[in-house]
This record gives structure tokens, sequence and C-alpha cells, in this order.
């Protein structure tokens, strides 16, 4: 199997490796030496030609040393970190997602691979992969594997649709990642021979044709390998294997999309269109999501959301009692580098690489103070405005005047997930002894203004860190990020809360809160969203009060409003996804989808600024918790606001690509 991945990909990267724009990938090379009829005869070579895909599947966190994926009002940068793309969108340089405009390999759509001489699909090297180059090489792929089916004698129906339903899908999913950012292109559907007018088509019409290809998928796959005859000589190992519900998740995506404000109206500046969905593509797409989720409760799948349960939630412990655990949906330890994802994942790409994470993945999320998080001086680091969308354990946000928050009080019965995902003033950062003249006092941090861990070089501009993607133990006296630790990090594309939160969206932008699909007519939008609640411990929508005789929340809601209002229960549904998902990746497409990103309060990324009330005495008692701390003077400054146009709904494309035809033309305004 391995002989032919190595004979197809030395003729197609002998083709591709000294171009980079499209049509140089997609069309076919006329010196093929490849003997075709070897290479797609039977399954197992057919199937060793498709694990070239899964393996261009770049990975968010890691491919590169410090890479960024957080390029909403989610995250901000420290100082030093300027030049990656997280900054660049900030001051509307767009072009900086094309690697050879900046000369820096420091996101995941685009670079130029270890050694500076282009991404190579056959690499094991997770510097070699990213999302433009591999786009184009894995489409022609696929549709070379489509138009090769006919050779593909010597197999079973069983094996032959295995072949065809990974073809269809991988040939929507790169499709479908470009058109993210980019708007709508061609979608090439043949293998080319470079005489062809490659004109853009709508996102709509894109869309339109990527559906077709995910439905053809979800008709041909299994739900699990496993229970395959072909699966069943890998068991319990097809977990990144194409299947029927990763297709029918993107299905339901790619619907969504077509759906959003951005898709229906055009990009706009105002934000007057935010609610204006396109229904019947949402209706597509609760149908195609409803049907996925119907499965999963059934217990047909072998997906489940996993359990939100800690016996200590600031150090990610896991309670006994549970069985699965929310944190290793995104990262392991101990487990002689397990992927993460738990039950939850649904789609991800390949781990090639022992001990990849710490290089240096994990060291890009704390305090760089005295190296107390070591190596470069890079941090990810959430923003105030965003942290304040983590709302009150009764499920109300903090907005609300009945939510019970207080701004002299502000950590206090917050959202459980704030706990999980949030490092914030008094937080015990160092676990372990700590030896460095004058680093006891960063054991806890001190994140108030003025405090020692908010610099804007090298600590948080913010007021906090995160550690939701990766353990705060990752410095350099607890050392998680050590080779013993067996640390793995792995961001999902898709997981099933993603499912639960567009599924919701969906519903709601057709009839509101008590809407739901023809195919899961039970599963109402507000149900989806307080499926995700109950698993964090969180107050239903609408807000529910704690009853702490049963140390339960009571079924009374506050304010009904919240289900009665479409446009309310509509923001409501965006919170949630926020803080879901918080930090994921996905917050940027959605502000755009949405027509936010160049909205106030949106285009904004601020700090929080406080006072503390408490003596540093107070935090190292270990009778006291950070969450009940009083502060004075609770107040939010802004950092930065971006200064977006209409043009910066969508980036611009590579320049050498719109010279191919009059008909592929530049995105508006580049």
């Amino acid at each position: 199997m391995k002989r032919y991945i190595n004979i197809l990909s030395a003729s197609l990267i002998a083709m591709s490796a000294l171009f980079t724009s499209c049509t140089d990938y997609l069309d076919k090379d006329p010196d093929s030496t490849v003997n075709m009829d070897d290479a797609f005869k039977n399954f197992y070579n057919f199937q060793g030609y498709i694990e070239e895909i899964y393996n261009c599947i770049p990975s968010k966190q890691e491919c590169y040393w410090t890479t960024s994926f957080n390029w909403g009002d989610d995250e901000i940068m420290n100082t030093e970190a300027d030049w990656h793309l997280c900054h660049q969108i900030d001051i509307g340089n767009f072009w900086a997602w094309q690697a050879e405009k900046t000369g820096e390999d420091g996101n995941y759509l685009d670079g130029d691979g270890a050694d500076g001489t282009g991404c190579k699909p056959s690499s094991d090297n997770k510097f070699d992969h990213r999302i433009w180059p591999h786009s184009w090489y894995c489409i022609r792929k696929c549709n070379m594997g489509l138009e090769n089916l006919p050779k593909l004698v010597d197999a079973t129906t069983e094996e032959r649709e295995l072949i065809e339903g990974q073809l269809y899908f991988f040939r929507a999913w790169w499709h479908f990642e470009l058109m993210q950012y980019l708007g709508g292109l061609p979608y090439v559907d043949k293998t080319l021979d470079g005489t062809e007018d490659l004109a853009r088509l709508s996102f709509q019409e894109c869309a339109d044709k990527a559906a077709a290809d995910f439905s053809k998928a979800a008709e041909l796959l299994p739900i699990d390998w496993d229970d395959t005859k072909v699966g069943k000589e890998t068991l319990g190992k097809n977990q990144i294997r194409i299947n029927k519900i990763m297709a029918l998740g993107y299905l339901g995506k790619c619907y969504l999309w077509a759906g959003s404000p951005l898709m229906k109206n055009g990009a706009q500046i105002g934000g007057a269109m935010t609610y204006e969905y396109d229904e019947a593509y949402c209706q597509k797409a609760a149908d195609a999501l409803g049907e996925l989720l119907k499965l999963v409760e059934n217990g047909e799948t072998q997906y489940g959301l996993a359990e939100f349960k800690y016996s200590d939630i600031y150090n990610h412990v896991k309670a006994s009692n549970a069985t699965s655990c929310f944190t290793e949906i995104f990262y392991t330890t101990g487990q002689s580098w397990l992927m993460p994802g738990s039950i939850e994942a649904i789609f991800r790409g390949p781990v090639t690489e022992s001990n990849s994470s710490n290089w240096n993945a994990s060291k890009t999320w704390g305090p760089k103070v005295n190296g107390i998080v070591e190596h470069d001086n890079i941090i990810h680091q959430p923003t105030a405005n965003y942290v304040n969308l983590y709302g009150m354990a009764n499920g109300l946000p903090l907005t609300d005047t009945k939510s019970g928050f207080s701004k002299e009080q502000p950590f206090k019965d917050r959202d459980q997930r704030f706990y999980h995902d949030i490092i914030f003033d008094g937080f015990k950062y160092i676990n372990g002894d700590i030896t460095g003249e004058g680093d006891e006092e960063f054991r806890y941090s001190q994140l108030y203004t003025g405090g020692n861990v908010r610099g804007a070089l090298n600590g948080s501009r913010t007021g906090y860190f995160t550690q939701k993607l990766c353990p705060h133990t990752c410095n350099k006296y607890d050392g998680t990020y050590n080779w013993n630790s067996n640390l793995q990090m792995y961001l999902p594309y898709m997981r099933l809360a993603d499912v639960y939160l567009m599924y919701a969206e969906a519903c709601a932008a057709i009839g509101g809160a008590e809407h739901a699909s023809t195919t899961y007519s039970s599963l109402r939008a507000v149900d989806a969203i307080n499926r995700l609640r109950d698993r964090a411990g969180v107050g239903h929508v609408g807000g529910q009060t704690y009853n702490s005789e049963t140390e339960s929340f009571d079924e009374a809601i506050i304010d009904p409003s919240y289900i009665n209002e479409k446009e309310k229960f509509m923001d409501e549904v965006r919170r949630e996804r926020a803080v879901e998902l918080a930090f994921e990746g996905f917050r940027f497409c959605d502000l755009q989808r949405w027509l936010l990103l160049t909205e106030d309060p949106y285009n904004k990324k601020t700090s929080q600024e406080f006072t503390r009330l408490e003596t540093d005495d107070w935090y190292t008692n270990p009778n006291n918790d950070p969450r009940e701390a009083r502060v004075s003077d609770w107040r939010e400054e802004e950092i930065l606001t971006r200064d977006f146009a209409v043009k910066h709904y969508w980036f611009p494309l590579k320049l050498e690509d719109t010279y191919i035809s009059l008909d592929f033309g530049q995105n508006p305004g580049w």
C-alpha cells in the first residue's frame, strides 16, 4: 500500500512543486508514469492512494513553531507576536494569510513547509501541511480517484462504497475550507488539462455542489468503520476514517453557512441584516444535522457529549465517577500521547509525531515573565470582551440585571466553563516546588491592574490567560510540557457540541426557540442549547434559580422572553456558541457570516482593569477560593478597534490566480 502512495505522490508532487496557483495543482501531469491499473485495481492499493489525503489535513495548533488560529474578537497576542495573522487581521492586513506576503508560516491556511521549499503531502513533518496548497492537490487526487473507480475491479460492494464515499467527502471538504475565507470559487469536479476557463461561482452555488458531494458520501459511508469487514482489520483505530456522521455534519454546516446572513445578503456594514437568514438553506441544514443528532441520541453511533465532571476543575482533574472527560477533547496527558477527542470529536486529522505538541504549541499560553513558561515569547490570551460572554451559573448573560453578576465579586457564580477555560486573578498557576529566586510571587496569578503578569510584552494584556486547550501546568516548574508527561494536543475541526449549536442556529433562523427539524421533530432549538448547558451544569436559556437544598436548578425560567423573542433567543444561541467553542478557531468565521465582523462591539478588543481588595496572603490560604475574591473599580478598557470595511468580509485571493481568466476575479475591494 505504501508503495502506491509513494509512486503517485512522486508523480503529483513533481508536477506541483514549482507552482502555487490552483490550476498548477489541478492540471493533469501528461508525463506521469504511474501504472493506474495497478494503483486502483483493489481496495488496499486504492486506500493507500487516499491515505495521503488524510495526511494533508493540517493541525491548527502545530503547523508552525508558534501558530495563530483565533482571528475574531476572542483573542489578542502579546506585542512581540505582532507578525502573527491574529494581529495582522486586527490592523486590516488580510493579505497576510498568504505566506509569501509576510515571509512567515505562522498560520494553518498557507505556508512554505519545514524547509522553505513547499508543502509536501506525503511528509510526516507537521510543518509541511496547510490548507491552501493541499486543497488543490487533494481535490485533484479526489477527481482522479473518482474517474478511475471503474478500474476498481477487485473489490466488494462495501470496499467500493468506502473508497467512493471518502473521495466525495474530501472533494467537498477541501473546497469548503477555502470557501469559508475566500468565498465562492470554481468547484472543480474533474481533472483538468489546463485549457479550462475557471470561472468563480457564488458561495451558494459552490455550497450546492459541495453539499451534493457530502450527501453522496453520507449515503455511501458507514457510521463506524469498526462495524465493517474492512474496518475490523484495523479495529479500534478507525476514529479518523471518514464516516456517515462526518458527512452529515459537514452537509449541515455547508447548508447553514450558505443560509447565513453574509451569503444571503452580501457583504455590508451596519449590522442591520444580521438576523436575515435564507430559510430554505437553513431548513436543509437543520434536517441534515437533525438526522445526525437523532442517530447519536438513539445510541446508534460511537459519539456522545464528553462529561463535564471534575473533582478539581482548576487543574482539570476528572471526577472518579466520570467515564469520559471534556478536557480530553483537546489534550491528554499520561496516556502515551493518546489522540485527544474523547467521545466527542467528529472530524480531525492525524497526529504523526509523539511529543509533537511541545514544539511549541504547549508553550504559547502563559506568562513569559522570568521564563515561567519557556521558549518563544509568544502568548495567546483571551480578550476581556470575549471572557465577559461567559455568563452566570444560572444561565443568564452578565448584562442581564437579574443575572446576579456583581462587579465587587466578578468571578463568583459564573458558568462552570469559565472556571475550566479561564485563568483569572488569584488562580494558582504553579503547583510544584519553586526553586528560582523571586519566582514564588508567580505561583498565584497577579492579573489585577499592575499585577506582575500584566505586561503587554511578556504577560497578559487583558487580565486573563486561558487553559482550555493547554493546561496551566505547562510551565517550567510543573513541567507538563516535558517528555514524561506525554502531553498530546489536537484541536478538532468538528465536534458534537458544534453540531448541537449549528442545529439550534438553523432551527432558530426558521422559527425561533421552539422550532425543530423534520428529521428530529422532538428536538427543538432550545433543547439543543440546553443539552450543552446541562452537560456543564449551567442554567437553561432564560435563566434558572439554583436550589441549594437539592444542589440543582429549578425548572422555573426567570425570563421567558429569551425563548419567546426570536432575535433574543438567537443572541443566546450565538453567545452559547462563543462560550462552548471558545478559542477553537471558529469565532472569525462566525462573526463574518453573521455580518458582525465590522460592527461594534465585535470589532473591539478590551482589557479588564480592577484593584484587588484581598491581600496576597488571602490567596495562599487553601480555604479560600479565588472566585470568592473581592475587587473594586471593575471596568473594561479598549486596547484596539479594528477599522474594517466591506472588503474585509472576505480574504483576498492570491494575485496569480486572478490572472487565470477574466472570470476568476479578485474579491471586491482588494
